[in-house]
Order: structure tokens, then sequence, then C-alpha cells
């Protein structure tokens, strides 16, 4: 039988093989897609957070975790879909308009994942027509934006604007090197994260407001 533990413990260390190979096996074994998602996934990603912001590993480590988790998230989302699991939320996120950057973007997208959320990722160098069109087409609850560059940072505080004014609900996280909490209360944001790790938590607690 399918140990979730076992899985769980994979997706720590950022072993995908044997977290492809569980999940794979939990689903043939007909065990619930909620129960896989929340006690070999949920939990192994918090375990993961919760070290990270504790020091005890750093990016590579998170981000070879998340690759483990993202692997095994592709096999079970349609099981997911057809068992009608709702996702935590609805989360979409980008770099902003002339930034290329996407490293830490992609750490928060399959952190997100990782926690249960529904992530529309745009991609990088976002321009604000882009995230207003998108938040409207999906209807989200919670928008990342990020920015490695001091010269792209304006951009946050356009998008944000834009988004007010076309009446978009959505709650907005910033973050990004040079982006600090001082800067997000400035523009408006709902949140600042200084990292994936602490994005999940501003994220559902953003929701649950």
């Amino acid at each position: 039988m399918a140990d979730l533990k076992v899985l769980a413990d994979a997706v720590i260390k950022g072993d995908q093989a044997t977290a492809v190979e569980i999940v794979k096996q939990a689903v043939e074994e007909k065990m619930p897609s909620r129960q896989i998602l929340e006690e070999g996934l949920i939990s192994a990603m918090a375990v993961v957070g919760d070290r990270f912001s504790k020091n005890e590993i750093y990016i590579p480590e998170m981000l070879i975790a998340a690759r483990a988790m993202k692997s095994a998230v592709e096999i079970l989302e349609p099981i997911l879909v057809k068992d009608g699991v709702e996702p935590v939320g609805k989360f979409m996120i980008g770099t902003v308009a002339g930034d290329l950057h996407d490293i830490g973007k992609n750490l928060v997208a399959m952190m997100m994942k990782g926690a249960g959320f529904d992530v529309i990722d745009l991609g990088v160098d976002v321009t604000v027509e882009v995230f207003v069109q998108k938040a409207k087409e999906n209807d989200v609850q919670v928008i990342g934006l990020s920015a490695l560059l001091t010269t792209t940072m304006p951009g946050m505080e356009t998008t944000i604007k834009a988004l007010k004014e076309a009446g978009v609900k959505a709650k907005v996280i910033i973050g990004g090197a040079p982006v600090t909490q001082a800067y997000a209360d400035k523009i408006g944001a709902d949140g600042y994260s200084a990292d994936a790790a602490s994005a999940v938590d501003i994220a559902k607690a953003l929701i649950a407001a």
C-alpha cells in the first residue's frame, strides 16, 4: 500500500522519482486524491517552508523539493479535478514588465501549488494590461508581483493602480530582492513577502480575511 509518509519524506528530500512513483501507486490503489494531496504533498511543503524560515535549508534545497512536489502534483491534478477537490484559492503571479528574472517567481508558484492553490503563472516581463486582463478572465483572489531590479519596481505601483482602476478585487502581494515592506505600504500592496514560504502564509491569510 502507498505510504504517504514516505511520499512526504521524498518531497522534503527532493527525491522526484520516489515521489512520482508513490503518487502513481496511491492513485492506482484508489486512495482519495485529497488525502494524497494533504498528507503527502501539502504537509511536506509545510515542513520545507518551516525549515527555510528557520534557515535550516536554503533556496537550492527548497527548489529541489518544490520540483519533486510539482512532478507529483502533475500526476495528481487530473484526479483532483475529477474528484471535485476545490483548491485553497486562485493565485496568479508574474514578473513585472522589463524584468526577466524568474527563479523567485517560479519558487513562489511551486510553493503555492504545493499548498493547494490553483496557480496561473504569467511568466516574466508581464505588462500592466496583461495582469489586468488575466486577473479579470480568471477571477483570481490573490496576485503576486515579482521584481528583481530596482528599475522595474515602479511597474508594481503602476500595476496595482491599474488593477484597482479596473475594479479587480484580488489582493496583491509583492516580492523580490530589492522590495521591502515599506515599499509595499507606499504603493498600496496588500502584502509583502520576503520569501516563497511566507508568501503562502500571506496568501492564505489574505483569503481568510
